[in-house]
């Protein structure tokens, strides 16, 4: 696998055994594997389950996986995110631009993309000077004033689209 793709195994569950001095017959390992580009995201799963079987191998192990396959990963086109850059320039003005670096979490959107032309954005919820808060996490506080911002900005990308060049 290609270093540079950007590829994410996380354990985020593991079961076995209900004794501290006793070695289970049998476990569970739940978690997420996710891909920053389709064909790393296309291998993966092949690569994991080849893995996982070299791992225990030695040990006479034997290694299921069951994978149920999440969502792609986010491929904006370079004429959407010209678009809303332009949106956030003629609303907000050029310094509110703050593009990011692809991130390994999982968006639904990513499907959208997968059938037509488009880009995801990120809309800043913080209180400027105020705590960061983790979008998955139950005390999350945003600044409502946001909305309006995204409103604002997703309206003029609607009126920008046919201005800035495929």
């Amino acid at each position: 696998m290609d270093p540079r793709s950007g590829v994410n195994l996380t354990w985020g569950s593991i079961h076995a055994g209900s004794a501290f001095n006793a070695i289970p017959s049998s476990g569970t390992l739940e978690g997420t594997l996710r891909c920053l580009d389709h064909d790393a995201w296309d291998r993966a799963e092949r690569l994991l389950v080849e893995l996982l079987a070299d791992l225990v191998r030695p040990w006479g192990v034997e290694a299921r996986v069951t994978h149920d396959r999440g969502v792609p990963p986010v491929s904006n086109s370079a004429s959407s995110v010209a678009v809303l850059e332009a949106a956030v320039a003629g609303v907000l003005g050029r310094q509110y631009l703050d593009p990011t670096a692809q991130s390994l979490g999982g968006e639904d959107f990513a499907w959208y993309l997968e059938k037509v032309p488009g880009a995801l954005a990120r809309l800043g919820t913080r209180t400027p000077g105020g705590r960061t808060y983790d979008l998955h996490m139950g005390d999350l506080m945003i600044d409502e004033r946001a909305i309006g911002i995204g409103a604002g900005v997703l309206a003029s990308a609607c009126v920008q689209r046919d201005l800035v060049p495929a």
